[in-house]
């Protein structure tokens, strides 16, 4: 017996806002996992939580744990994986989408906020577990790549040299205490996948003066990784000026300096920003008098005094400023001009779905507020698969021929 991943939602009368946790987490993963060898990694705390939360023992099957499962989800799982992934810091899955794209299997994923996890649940049918600090590196499947869009959060190696660094054992583990990378870099140690991409802010690389970035370096160097780096835009691919750091590594044990990786050599910037626009707008996104008179007085006011600071009115057959998770407090820094006598207006969440190139047909679940929030907060997802189209070649080539990792996973619609 087969059935929907709808349908057993409806049939165990699941609201998914009650179930943005790591018992479902393991459900989940465990229904996308259970044909693949890793369901083994879920299966346990999948089972109790059926049980315990979502099953009346006298009337409920608990058989449902193990049914074949369809995945009638925007973005399902392929049917034949070339490779498997983890998903840290996923946010709403942009990176996910990329590399599912190049058909890999996402074997586990990892998002604290629940707003978040909801729209990632809605279309890819898995809700991703909790902070990765509290996350042991040991639950974690075996996975070929592993992606992360880590925060980058402060930190000083003040006192610290680098001989001390690369000379005493977990060295790096010290420096990058208490920085969300340290999670990465534990992970890495104990998983040993034969290929990273790590995506961040351009200002990682000048942040203090370089030295974080020098710690990222050497940590991942001294992890036995090759890697790579360099800073690309999005606007090649989406009509945004949106500049991030990717910096993608190589097992030195796996490839043994075989690899031939090159970032992609990016198309010309052709994109239109009218093209992302929806053809009818509700009158909500258009600006108060009130907010739009602010917004001028405040620029005026910078433009006085020598700042570059105020609203930015996109030019519709250019590209725009940078998408940032505040858009939702006034949306200053991509207007869109309107018709002579009336007030510009912000993006719709679909515009900024499409603005960092997610298609139609990606779900939004949540507020405009929280859609905004996460669309700012996202990548650019056909710069991800360009950068992942270039990395899976070279993981799928080593040996001249796919990895012995590479898996079958059960069927999907």
């Amino acid at each position: 017996m087969t059935t929907t991943y709808s349908g057993l939602k409806t049939q165990l009368n699941i609201n998914i806002d009650k179930h943005l946790n790591d018992g479902f987490a393991h459900l989940t993963h465990y229904w996308q996992n259970q044909r693949n060898g890793n369901g083994a990694y879920f299966k346990t705390y999948a089972k109790s939580y059926l049980s315990q939360e979502l099953l009346n023992e006298v009337s409920d099957d608990p058989d449902q744990l193990y049914l074949p499962i369809k995945f009638d989800v925007p973005f399902p799982p392929p049917i034949k994986a070339k490779f498997r992934f983890v998903d840290l810091f996923a946010g709403i899955g942009g990176i996910r989408m990329a590399y599912q794209n190049l058909g890999g299997k996402c074997v586990f994923s990892s998002e604290w906020n629940n707003f978040a996890k909801k729209t990632y649940e809605a279309n890819f049918g898995e809700v991703p577990f909790g902070d990765i600090t509290q996350i042991s590196e040991t639950s974690i499947p075996d996975h070929d790549v592993l992606l992360a869009g880590f925060p980058c959060q402060p930190f000083s190696i003040a006192g610290v040299s680098k001989k001390n660094a690369l000379g005493k054992k977990h060295g790096f583990l010290d420096e990058t205490q208490g920085t969300l990378f340290f999670d990465i870099a534990r992970i890495l140690e104990h998983k040993r996948p034969s290929t990273f991409m790590l995506e961040n802010v351009k200002n990682l690389v000048s942040h203090d003066k370089g030295k974080t970035f020098k710690v990222i370096k050497n940590t991942l160097q001294e992890l036995g990784y090759t890697i790579y780096y360099q800073v690309l835009n999005g606007k090649h691919f989406v009509p945004q000026n949106r500049e991030r750091i990717l910096i993608v590594g190589f097992n030195n044990d796996v490839f043994k300096n075989r690899q031939n990786f090159k970032f992609p050599i990016l198309p010309p910037v052709d994109k239109a920003f009218k093209e992302i626009l929806e053809n009818k707008v509700q009158p909500k996104y258009t600006l108060s008098d009130k907010l739009w008179s602010y917004l001028q007085e405040y620029a005026k006011k910078h433009k006085a005094k020598g700042n570059g600071f105020g609203f930015g009115m996109t030019d519709l057959d250019g590209i725009s400023r940078t998408l940032s998770a505040r858009y939702y407090k006034d949306g200053s820094e991509i207007l869109i001009p309107q018709e002579i006598g009336k007030n510009p207006r912000r993006l719709t969440p679909r515009e900024c779905a499409r603005l960092q190139g997610f298609p139609d047909h990606f779900v939004i679940p949540v507020s405009d507020t929280q859609a905004y929030r996460q669309f700012g907060n996202s990548v650019t997802v056909p710069l991800m698969q360009a950068v992942g189209n270039q990395l899976v070649k070279e993981l799928i080539n080593v040996n001249g021929k796919p990895l012995k990792q590479s898996c079958s996973v059960s069927p999907t619609i």
